[in-house]
């Protein structure tokens, strides 16, 4: 990809969310592999003074490296929509879909994507209260996780009454309306999805932690504690039927240029749809830039090429 001198591409990181540093630790690795294709790469951080670095910098693309609200449920999206500044990833509807995995459940089910049975409670039910209604629908081998955050945050897998209730007061702090979900036991499995010529489906991740651990906030960002299997150990129809089911998810709720799509697999029946991520991590433990690697896409041409699309769609508007 050649060169391009006189261009200023803005990375955007950081902000209010609870993954803001994650999110910077992303922002770090994406900025310093996009100036071998654009010199006039900087990194930005998503505060109040935004608006004000994006104009003075004259920056004719962003491509953001958030996760979490504002920056991933498409508050950020829409505010560069207003501006006028093209940007990497999905649009403000897909993103706003993809936060909210209740909200993408029912998108998913309209599109025939297998999900797990689940619930819906509200902080205004009270812990109690918003307890018994998930043992009375799903009884008690659930996951509860917040409605709209990610890196699993707030994720927690209850095996009694009083660890359900302390679970649903820990993800009320993160969001008032908390989705439960039937536990379905299986092989954590990934697929990173790039658009090019039509909508790719990157090598299958198969996600492994030690006995007794699940891929959480700490595995999924401390290096050495987790292992990403490349290709996945799956059979061969069930290895193709996930990759199938990803780019339904993908194409479900509208997403654009990429996405990482999170499965559980049991060892008998279909595989499950978690949730999709519009802006995967790009940290070194991260594994959308690993599953770029293995389709032998290098992590400094894959972000220049998806900066690229964001400044065609410009062009062509």
């Amino acid at each position: 990809m050649p060169l391009v001198d006189n261009l200023t591409i803005a990375v955007v990181c950081g902000g209010p969310s609870a993954e803001a540093e994650i999110s910077r630790i992303s922002g770090h690795g994406v900025t310093d592999a996009l100036r071998f294709t654009y010199p006039k790469t900087i990194l930005l951080e998503l505060d109040g003074n935004i608006a004000d670095a994006l104009k003075q910098n004259g920056v004719n693309a962003v491509f953001p490296v958030l996760h979490g609200p504002p920056g991933e449920d498409g508050t950020f999206q829409g505010f560069l929509e207003i501006l006028g500044i093209p940007y990497v990833g999905s649009g403000v509807h897909a993103s706003t879909c993809a936060m909210d995995k209740s909200l993408a459940k029912h998108l998913f089910l309209d599109a025939g994507v297998p999900v797990a049975r689940d619930i819906v409670v509200h902080r205004q039910n009270g812990v109690q209260a918003a307890a018994n209604i998930v043992v009375k629908s799903l009884g008690l081998n659930v996951v509860v996780k917040p409605s709209r955050q990610g890196s699993a945050l707030g994720v927690a897998f209850p095996k009694d009454v009083v660890q359900l209730e302390t679970a649903l007061q820990e993800a009320f702090l993160y969001d008032e309306r908390v989705l439960v979900e039937e536990r379905i036991e299986g092989k954590e499995i990934t697929v990173g999805l790039l658009e090019r010529a039509e909508l790719a489906a990157l090598p299958v991740i198969e996600i492994r932690t030690p006995s007794g651990t699940w891929y959480d906030f700490e595995h999924r960002y401390i290096p050495g504690l987790s292992e990403h299997i490349i290709p996945a150990s799956l059979p061969k129809d069930q290895y193709h039927r996930i990759q199938e089911l990803a780019k339904m998810a993908h194409i479900a709720l509208g997403c654009r240029d990429l996405s990482r799509v999170d499965f559980v697999v049991p060892e008998n029946g279909e595989p499950i749809v978690l949730e999709v991520n519009t802006l995967p991590g790009m940290t070194p433990t991260s594994l959308y830039p690993d599953a770029a690697k293995a389709a032998s896409l290098p992590f400094q041409e894959l972000v220049a090429y998806l900066v690229e699309r964001a400044l065609l769609r410009s062009k062509g508007s």
